[in-house]
């Protein structure tokens, strides 16, 4: 497999370039890659359905052995496209316990980190574009006038 990543690739409908594309991008591409759906309340109030995770973000594992248990990010792996959730540990045969790392597909964000200003600033930005757009809509609808069936 080459190692370059292609800036002009479109799409494809193939897994294998898909995978490809995602396994050669670069980190700052990557990081937007890793993002996890927001709870119903998230949602409500930025007015997204997804944001990429970020560590000390609360979320809940929805699949797999811990599903259903929640607890912040410890980490999250650009390179490895992973994270690591708190209370989320297996034993090993010498008594340690090591973090799972999960993807992040399969996590749902409770609550964010609100201490990076910029995040919270470029999350409001969607539900402002979104009003502006139900504004547009709503006077499209008004200036049309209803015609009657004329007989």
């Amino acid at each position: 497999m080459k190692k370059k990543f292609s800036k002009s690739w479109i799409g494809s409908k193939q897994p294998r370039k898909q995978r490809k594309y995602l396994a050669n991008a670069p980190l700052h591409l990557k990081k937007k890659m890793i993002c996890a759906n927001l709870s119903k309340a998230l949602r409500e109030k930025f007015g997204k359905r997804s944001s990429p995770l970020r560590k000390n973000d609360e979320v809940k594992i929805m699949r797999g052995k811990f599903k259903g248990k929640r607890g912040k990010v410890l980490r999250v792996m650009l390179k490895m496209q992973m994270i690591e959730v708190e209370g989320a540990q297996v034993k090993k045969m010498d008594g340690s316990k090591v973090n799972i790392k999960l993807n992040p597909s399969n996590v749902q964000i409770m609550e964010m980190n609100v201490d990076d200003k910029k995040r919270i600033k470029n999350m409001k930005k969607g539900i402002e574009n979104k009003s502006k757009e139900k504004i547009v809509e709503e006077k499209k609808e008004n200036s049309k006038t209803p015609t009657g069936d004329k007989k």
